[in-house]
């Protein structure tokens, strides 16, 4: 089953690695009045980065206030 799924993750890097190939050019963002060149790929992880941080605060957040709900309950 080990091998089944190191497969699996280098079949994942591998399209990630393609894509991140095939999407070299510079595009730029803007926000506000500020902006920012960078590499397509390049952002794409920083906002799946962003996301996975965001995602993990809201769950925490959710976790606390479940134990602090079923802490009072009993």
């Amino acid at each position: 089953m080990r091998v089944f799924y190191l497969l699996i993750l280098l079949t994942l890097f591998g399209a990630i690695g393609i894509f991140a190939l095939q999407n070299r050019e510079t595009i730029t963002v803007q926000y506000l009045d500020r902006s920012i060149s960078s590499p397509l790929a390049l952002l794409i992880g920083i906002v799946y980065l962003l996301g996975m941080l965001s995602g993990w605060t809201v769950v925490g957040f959710v976790r606390r206030s479940l134990r602090r709900v079923s802490e009072q309950v009993r």
